[in-house]
């Protein structure tokens, strides 16, 4: 079964019987303010936005985005506000806003205050490209810069997850590399063969996991068949996973930019799911992260 697309995380968060209280770490944008008005309005959250309010309440009436129903934590450290916000339980979950993810990180990883865990945080985006119909989530695409095999084991677990609740019952994990052969002179392939080799041995579960696999072998089953390679993964991937955060970033951007797609992304890892994407994001890309973190939260 393929992932659940926006269109259905939009009639389901519509479904919702009761509204999620989000907090944007981050109010003063445009962007920010008009997504969270519109989940507002469809009843899927309670907003609050942390920032300096006399800033929010200005940009607001600039744009025309009536703030009835939100609450303004008036603060010039936004980021330290919000996750404040969420370890006190006035928000049940974080939405990055105008703040870089630097600043963000910081408030969200520190020791005494943050919503740090056991687990890797990662940045997982769903990706919908009309063209053929796909639905992907991408891992890790902003957090780590070179994760380690455990650490790669863990953006897995949390990618597969995130592919439950978007229903792939056993979502099908390809680990991503220049090649599909395994070489000593590229250790990514020896950790991703090391990766499939405990899927099947069963120490990984709940998923099917081949690699080393090339992007094209993960995404269309054609070029498994020029290559004469086989596989329950190859043109079936539901999760691609990256070996480093180069490669991870400069697909997802590659494809936001040039692809006829949708997309939203969420931060897991945290004690709480955080709505996360690109401050040069639009509104209706902030909406589509609302939409695929508020069905995150409801399985």
């Amino acid at each position: 079964m393929p992932l659940l697309g926006f269109d259905d995380l939009y009639q389901a968060a519509d479904r919702s019987a009761a509204a999620v209280s989000v907090v944007a770490a981050g109010g003063a944008d445009r962007t920010v303010l008009e997504a969270l008005r519109v989940a507002c309005d469809r009843h899927w959250i309670a907003p609050i936005v942390s920032g300096q309010e006399s800033q929010i309440r200005r940009l607001a009436d600039d744009c025309g985005v009536p703030l009835d129903g939100f609450t303004i934590l008036d603060s010039d450290e936004p980021a330290h506000a919000a996750v404040a916000s969420v370890r006190s339980g006035q928000a049940q979950c974080l939405m990055k806003g105008q703040i870089a993810t630097p600043d963000l990180m910081r408030a969200v990883l520190d020791a005494g205050h943050g919503l740090r865990t056991v687990r890797v945080i990662c940045q997982v985006p769903l990706v919908e490209i009309r063209s053929s119909g796909r639905r992907l989530l991408l891992a890790d695409t902003g957090i780590c810069i070179a994760p380690t095999l455990e650490q790669r084991i863990d953006i897995i677990a949390s990618s597969v997850k995130l592919a439950q609740a978007l229903g792939a019952e056993v979502p099908r994990v390809a680990l991503l590399s220049a090649t599909e052969k395994v070489s000593e002179s590229m250790p990514d392939t020896l950790e991703a063969a090391e990766i499939t080799r405990r899927n099947r041995s069963g120490e990984i579960g709940g998923c099917l996991v081949e690699g080393p696999l090339s992007f094209d072998l993960a995404y269309a089953a054609e070029a498994g068949e020029k290559k004469q390679i086989a596989g329950s993964v190859i043109g079936q991937a539901d999760v691609l996973i990256f070996p480093n955060l180069l490669s991870a970033n400069l697909t997802i951007k590659a494809i936001m930019y040039t692809a006829d797609c949708r997309y939203g992304g969420v931060l897991c890892g945290a004690a709480c799911p955080v709505v996360f994407m690109s401050r040069a994001d639009d509104a209706p890309t902030r909406l589509n992260s609302l939409a695929l973190v508020l069905r995150l939260l409801s399985v």
